[in-house]
């Protein structure tokens, strides 16, 4: 969760079923015992460590069968140094109560570190995709939808433009999507500029953040020469105020087949932001709606203080 402060001391040293990737040694696993729902990040941030391995609710039900309402199953992918569980708690039980078959992996951890979503992103997509293949084989459904949240839309979105995935997926959405990478309020940005600052940062930060920078190769390549792939609605949902994603202009997509959403433009009093984006209301009932406008309304607009969350997940991180 220190992004900032990471990045900080890097630029100052210079001034269930689990797998591995033979080659990266980036592991994921496939979590089947349900934990509670959770309503804030810093709650299922907590339960999560306190039960490693606990999938978000109403998921990896492998019998599920897609009705005709809900035909494609939808697939999670979580975000940095993170897990389902941690980041999907409230969003994936409102999508399963909605009648979804949901499912959700935990991606990418690399030697070394304790947390999922830090290895190579490249690596996660591969992972991802193989969960793809396992949840279509299961349910018989030719196609899916993908929601990823914050690292896990680049994870997913690398999936479908490079890894083939376009051709079973219909529907991707971001939430709170590095699209084009952040500079952290400008620490990033600033390591790039400092001989050696890069390697330092690769040094204290996961390789996984380390491609989330404004101008990474990962990302120079996913959106070049377009960011987009046809076949595929792709829609990201951000905040103004993202407390990772600086500028926040850096979430939205700008290929064909792209719809670009904000908070703020849709509830002006909601002031939600990045670690919030995935325990807010508004935004779990926006992402229902734009998986099914016929069946499901707009979220309720209620107002939501700057910061909401914050304090939390940072006195969690820290305990």
């Amino acid at each position: 969760m220190f992004v900032l402060g990471a990045i900080a001391s890097a630029i100052a040293l210079v001034g269930g079923t689990a797998s591995a990737d033979p080659a990266g040694g980036s592991v994921d696993f496939v979590p089947t015992e349900p934990g509670p729902v959770a309503h804030t990040h810093a709650e299922a941030s907590e339960y999560s460590e306190n039960h490693p391995g606990s999938a978000p609710p109403g998921t990896n039900d492998f019998a599920c069968v897609p009705t005709t309402e809900h035909p494609r199953p939808l697939v999670l992918a979580h975000g940095t140094d993170s897990d389902s569980y941690s980041d999907f708690a409230a969003l994936a039980p409102l999508l399963a109560d909605s009648g979804w078959c949901v499912f959700a992996v935990d991606y990418g951890r690399a030697q070394g570190e304790d947390g999922y979503g830090t290895g190579d992103i490249r690596v996660s997509a591969e992972q991802f995709g193989r969960f793809v293949d396992r949840v279509r084989s299961a349910t018989g459904a030719a196609e899916v939808d993908v929601i990823g949240y914050s690292q896990g839309a680049t994870v997913t979105r690398w999936y479908i433009n490079r890894l083939g995935g376009a051709h079973v997926v219909d529907h991707w959405v971001g939430l709170a999507s590095p699209s084009y990478g952040g500079t952290f309020y400008g620490l990033g940005s600033a390591a790039a500029t400092i001989p050696g600052a890069v390697d330092a940062v690769g040094s204290v930060l996961s390789e996984a953040l380390v491609q989330q920078l404004q101008g990474s190769d990962v990302l120079g390549e996913l959106n070049t020469p377009v960011d987009t792939v046809p076949g595929v609605r792709y829609t990201t949902i951000g905040s103004a105020v993202d407390e990772v994603i600086q500028p926040a202009s850096n979430i939205a997509l700008r290929g064909p087949g792209a719809t670009n959403l904000v908070i703020q433009d849709l509830c002006p009093a909601d002031m939600t932001g990045h670690f919030n984006m995935v325990y807010d209301r508004f935004t779990l009932e926006t992402v229902r709606h734009v998986l099914a406008p016929e069946r499901f309304a707009p979220g309720t607009c209620v107002a939501v203080p700057f910061g909401t969350g914050i304090p939390e997940v940072v006195l969690q991180s820290n305990s």
